[in-house]
């Protein structure tokens, strides 16, 4: 290894530096792994050895970590590989004109737990949808679209900054043969909006969401029950927006009332759309970039953070397309 540096990091708890270096220093070994260095654990002290700016990289990760075990949050590889992608960033340009400085780690608190963003893009994402009132979020599967806008909008309703949380998706698939399923209309439509009820268990209390379903504080519906309506005080979520026409898109971005805040995700290269019909999500997008209220943030391949095999997946698609 040419030109190798070495640095010497102690830390003070050594319950924390247990948590911090992984069971048989596993997350050390991420670290090596990604920064090409060599991480040599000796009680509360890590020595860091390599080319002196992945050192740098590792202690600053490292440190960072360390401060959020302290914190109360749990660590594992994937909030390292997060910690490591933003330690490597510069600022993030979204579509509203502006620049996120990402390098610094965005957060959404619930009582359940701490979501930390595990990209530049992702504390982007988190940024904008803080500061704007309408936030499209586009890219890949396995980027954190739908998730970190679920666990956003939970925190908005846990603070008392909205009143409601409204959740919903297009049932394209369904169609005709939606009177064919068996049960009522939510047990019809709920395996399509299965996703969103997931991604809900994992950032609220189970017993919080089952009240909240039962009181309307909380709803998840096909884009087509949102037709007629003006959704105020409310945190509005609309997935797969993809497969929505242009006309369903004008429908639903109207919907937004007074103190709300409404996040619009899709995956424009999986239109599910009968042929003949085109995805009206890249047009509101391309008709509403001016807009001061509104930005956009457009993931990538590279952003994708769910599991390495997802990644590969992606690209491997994309190289053919």
């Amino acid at each position: 290894m040419t030109s190798e540096h070495q640095l010497v990091v102690p830390f003070d708890d050594n319950r924390l530096v247990a948590e911090l270096f992984g069971q048989y220093d596993a997350n050390l070994a991420v670290l090596e792994d990604r920064l090409e260095i060599q991480a040599v654990a000796r009680g509360n002290v890590v020595t860091l050895r390599g080319p002196a700016s992945s050192c740098e990289i590792a202690k600053q990760v490292l440190e960072e970590l360390y401060g959020r075990l302290g914190e109360g949050e749990a660590i594992g590889p994937g909030e390292i590989d997060g910690a490591i992608r933003h330690a490597h960033a510069g600022p993030v340009t979204v579509d509203d004109g502006a620049d996120s400085d990402a390098r610094g780690v965005k957060k959404i608190r619930t009582r359940k737990r701490v979501i930390s963003a595990r990209s530049p893009a992702q504390s982007a994402y988190l940024d904008a949808l803080s500061k704007k009132d309408l936030v499209f979020a586009t890219g890949p599967a396995g980027t954190g679209k739908t998730y970190l806008a679920v666990a956003f909008a939970a925190g908005l309703l846990e603070r008392g900054e909205v009143e409601r949380l409204i959740l919903s998706r297009p049932a394209i698939e369904a169609g005709e043969r939606l009177g064919f399923l068996p049960g009522d209309m939510r047990e019809k439509v709920d395996p399509y909006l299965r996703p969103l009820y997931d991604a809900l268990y994992d950032v609220l209390a189970p017993g919080k969401v089952e009240r909240g379903l039962e009181t309307g504080m909380i709803e998840i519906a096909p884009l087509a029950f949102m037709r007629g309506r003006t959704l105020s005080n409310a945190a509005i979520i609309l997935d797969e927006a993809q497969n929505c026409t242009a006309t369903q898109m004008k429908m639903f971005l109207t919907r937004i009332g007074d103190g709300s805040k409404m996040v619009v995700t899709g995956d424009p290269t999986q239109v599910d759309l009968p042929a003949g019909q085109h995805s009206g999500l890249p047009e509101a997008i391309g008709r509403l970039h001016h807009i001061p209220e509104i930005a956009h943030i457009a993931f990538t391949q590279s952003d994708v953070v769910r599991r390495e095999l997802v990644s590969k997946i992606v690209a491997a698609y994309e190289k053919d397309d």
